[in-house]
């Protein structure tokens, strides 16, 4: 039974509402205008708590009091039907330890830094040869369709030892499994479509493996073919999905604002630039949920065990008394000179994502080469013609038509 409280419910969108693209749904920011613990409904009107404070969202990413466990019943869902999809087939994303750590060690060496940092060269020429084929033409041309989706998704296929070949089907299925306004049945479809495909994928690499992540997890004794596709399914939808639409928001925040895009042509200064990029885009905006396993209190408010939680990293990357500095914008304006790497956008604790060294080299090589190479890049429709995803779990761009 959820805690009591006289302040207003605040209602979760299933989508993005706001005036401003780049900026957290106002029902985000008002709550946290009201206190960093809030009621809230999720969409279907099930009760949970709106945490938007940054010190409260980084202690229920951290604290074991909260678990991550999707099969428990009360664990809060945008709707049921996701209930049943995840439940069904967690990931370790959606486990707590000791499951959760031992399926996530199997795969954490491929994601250290040390690893990442041999990988720039080659995640470099992937970068110039997309750019390549895209103005191969000259403009206009779409920066989503053409450069921001292929870079992040040969990457993780390289990765994953997943054919490139095959993207047309996963992207499709992998913005199935991200949308909100698609019927949980087609949702369904696209989970059972990836887990087969990644299943009959690692039953082929166990015969004959590669150099790959897939064919590591597939030679393993202590692990089912299922176990495996679901890991397969977490790694290749988030190993595109979020980096693609971290690349495509990030240039069109950056062409509304061509003096913050001009810092990038000091090498130096694109490693800073991306983390504030991180912090002011952060494109999980329905929050990382969570389960109260015991009673907590956080932020003044007594959260009982069995209430559902939804940690709000967006409104927690704009906290003003942690990123607001003197001679500096305010924290919902982009400044790349700006000090941001305590940002929680990949989340905090030991959960946080497992790829985000691998992100930060994408994002830091793609940007930083795209706005070298193309000085003169701009929009080649007006700005508010821009599709964006108002629909998906992980906010983005539909389509980016620039020209330069």
């Amino acid at each position: 039974m959820l805690s009591t409280s006289i302040a207003p419910v605040t209602s979760i969108p299933a989508r993005h509402d706001t005036a401003c693209p780049f900026a957290p749904p106002p029902a985000y920011t008002d709550a946290a205008n009201g206190g960093p613990v809030s009621r809230a409904e999720l969409p279907d009107g099930t009760p949970c708590w709106l945490v938007t404070g940054y010190p409260e969202v980084r202690t229920v990413l951290s604290d074991r009091r909260f678990s991550a466990d999707a099969r428990r019943p009360e664990f809060p869902f945008l709707t049921e039907g996701r209930r049943e999809l995840v439940a069904a087939n967690p990931s370790f994303l959606r486990l707590d330890d000791p499951e959760h750590a031992r399926l996530r060690r199997m795969v954490t060496g491929d994601f250290l830094i040390k690893r990442v940092e041999a990988m720039r060269p080659g995640i470099q020429q992937i970068v110039d040869e997309a750019l390549d084929r895209m103005t191969a033409g000259g403009g206009p041309a779409d920066l989503v369709a053409h450069f921001a989706l292929p870079v992040p998704s040969l990457v993780i296929c390289l990765l994953l030892g997943v054919p490139y070949a095959d993207r047309e089907a996963f992207q499709a299925n992998s913005r199935t499994l991200l949308a909100t306004d698609v019927d949980d049945r087609e949702v369904a479809r696209a989970q059972q479509e990836l887990l087969g495909y990644l299943s009959d994928l690692a039953e082929r690499k166990r015969a004959e493996p590669g150099d790959d992540i897939i064919s590591r997890l597939a030679a393993r004794d202590d692990l089912t073919l299922r176990e495996i596709a679901s890991t397969g399914v977490l790694l290749l939808v988030a190993g595109h999905e979020t980096t693609a639409n971290m690349i495509g928001l990030s240039t069109a925040l950056l062409l509304r604002h061509p003096e913050q895009a001009a810092r990038l042509a000091d090498p130096a200064a694109v490693p800073g630039a991306v983390e504030e990029l991180l912090r002011l885009l952060t494109i999980v905006h329905t929050g990382v949920p969570r389960l109260a396993v015991e009673d907590v209190e956080l932020g003044g408010t007594l959260i009982r065990a069995g209430d559902g939680v939804m940690a709000m990293l967006s409104t927690a990357n704009r906290d003003g008394g942690l990123f607001a500095a003197e001679g500096h914008p305010g924290v919902d304006e982009v400044d790349l000179g700006r000090e941001a790497r305590r940002h929680l956008a990949f989340g905090f604790g030991v959960h946080q994502c497992l790829g985000q060294p691998l992100a930060r080299a994408e994002l830091q090589i793609a940007l930083g080469t795209l706005f070298r190479r193309l000085p003169g890049l701009r929009l080649a429709v007006p700005e508010e013609e821009l599709s964006f995803r108002t629909e998906a779990l992980i906010y983005g761009l539909g389509s980016l038509p620039v020209t330069w």
